[in-house]
């Protein structure tokens, strides 16, 4: 055993008080017994558990044990006679300190004062002792956020969780919010179905799209949600939500029933001219609301038109759409199907914009009007140039400028043809109040003189309408006017 010494009694033969205090006999008043190195490591251990209870977690360090002398006190400054009568839960009782001092220079902590027993001078701990006598305050952990807490209970459910594409954890962006009914359809890269909304109670389009472990979700996908999430009216199909797992990206769309391509193969014969009227109109106005924004289609034909039960009609499919920004950017020729891709882009154009979509409009209102696709091209792009220009003339630059400076403009490839009388080769054009005069405008040759969407809602060939539907807000219906609805189709066979 170890002990310390009053100062009176150190003046005598150290080696011999030593010795005795080695046997543990024969000790001067005033020495008190400690226990050994163990003992003094365990209350280091008790003053380490009674101060947490007041100053939160404590640490013993041992770097900066070369910073206290011998004449600083054990315990941080606390003897084991005041220890003793600390109470349990680690404070001052009142009356019992004998002496105060200033301990400063806590690194990153205020000052903190402390107080000590005159009895307390020890000068035996040994060297093992010292270093672990530096007690340093750390402040408590700052707490977790609330939100950060609530999304980490529970692991299972953590890991099961799907979140919306429109942000937040909601009912929306997961799978089993959907029950998948009969296939509608099926492309290169998504199948179709029709579903059932358990949130709305209704019944929803999904479009399920096939992930390449490698590769990913496709370009098209992508560039799909994001224009449809930003275009909201009434004559563009609606995006209600986005589910992503593993295997496959889903969009779900507000179920329409049917598609103009359907429409037209019930009613072989051509459909009613005030049918057409109707659908034509709502077409130009969900492309002139995109255009507006300067989002092309680049993909405008009858399946991407939407027919609902009340003959709302519905773009649809932006898969092939772009933004188009400002300087103009070139793009790639490989858009729109063969049979309603415009001539200059058949030539090779890649400095297109929304006269894109506009020739496609015009071929879409004479099928309508007379039951068939006008230029069905069936072998490659100079058999589809062949079928235009056997109608409208082959060009040249005097009817437009530029168009032999195109890549695919080979004479010895494209035959030479004078233009004709659209309602010549389309009788049922005659038959239509402005038919030709509309189909002529959007037919043009040059994408220059090709008749806008905006521009083309004000025709006269739409003179029969109500003047209101051109005021109506974005999101709301031209059915929503009186006097407007849907007529009973003359023929009604399947091809």
């Amino acid at each position: 055993m170890y002990c310390t010494v009053d100062k009176s009694h150190t003046s005598g033969a150290p080696a011999t008080q030593a010795r005795n205090a080695k046997d543990g006999v024969g000790l001067p008043t005033g020495v008190t017994m400690r226990e050994k190195k163990s003992g003094a490591l365990s209350r280091m251990q008790k003053l380490k558990k009674r101060l947490s209870h007041s100053f939160g977690r404590l640490t013993v360090s041992k770097e900066d044990s070369e910073d206290h002398v011998s004449g600083k006190l054990p315990y941080n400054g606390y003897s084991d006679e005041f220890l003793d009568r600390l109470e349990p839960n680690g404070n001052i009782p009142e009356g019992k300190a004998d002496l105060k001092y200033e301990w400063n220079n806590v690194t990153g902590h205020d000052r903190v004062t402390r107080q000590l027993s005159v009895s307390s001078d020890s000068k035996l701990l040994d060297d093992d002792i010292r270093e672990e006598a530096r007690v340093i305050l750390r402040p408590r952990k700052p707490p977790r956020p609330k939100s950060e807490v609530l999304l980490n209970q529970g692991s299972e459910h953590r890991r099961t969780k799907r979140f919306s594409a429109f942000g937040g954890d909601s009912p929306f962006g997961k799978s089993e919010a959907y029950i998948k009914l009969e296939q509608l359809g099926e492309g290169s890269y998504a199948t179709v179905y029709k579903g059932y909304s358990n949130l709305k109670n209704q019944v929803v389009a999904l479009k399920e799209i096939r992930l390449q472990e490698e590769e990913g979700a496709p370009f098209t996908a992508i560039r799909e949600a994001s224009l449809l999430k930003e275009l909201k009216h009434a004559n563009i199909v609606t995006l209600h939500d986005i589910v992503h797992t593993r295997e496959t990206l889903t969009f779900v769309f507000e179920y329409v029933h049917t598609d103009l391509s359907q429409y037209l193969e019930r009613h072989s014969g051509g459909l009613e001219p005030r049918n057409v009227r109707l659908f034509l109109f709502q077409l130009l106005r969900g492309l002139s609301y995109c255009h507006k924004r300067r989002v092309l289609h680049r993909d405008v034909k009858p399946q991407n038109l939407l027919i609902s039960e009340i003959g709302e009609l519905k773009l649809a499919d932006f898969g092939l759409a772009r933004a188009k920004s400002v300087p103009s950017h070139t793009y790639s020729h490989e858009v729109v199907t063969l049979w309603y891709r415009p001539p200059d882009v058949l030539l090779g154009s890649t400095e297109y914009s929304t006269s894109l979509d506009m020739w496609g409009v015009g071929c879409i209102f004479v099928e309508m009007i007379t039951g068939m696709a006008i230029f069905p091209g069936v072998r490659d792009t100079y058999d589809q140039l062949d079928k235009i220009f056997k109608v409208l003339g082959t060009p040249g630059e005097e009817e437009w400028s530029g168009v032999t400076a195109l890549p695919g403009y080979k004479p010895h490839k494209l035959g030479q043809y004078r233009p004709r009388k659209l309602g010549l080769y389309w009788p049922r054009l005659h038959d239509v109040v402005q038919g030709e005069a509309m189909a002529s405008a959007l037919l043009q040759l040059n994408p220059l003189h090709r008749l806008g969407a905006e521009e083309a809602m004000c025709h006269p060939y739409f003179q029969g309408l109500p003047k209101k539907l051109l005021e109506l807000p974005d999101d709301v219906s031209i059915f929503s006017v009186e006097g407007v609805h849907l007529y009973p189709e003359h023929y009604s066979g399947i091809k």
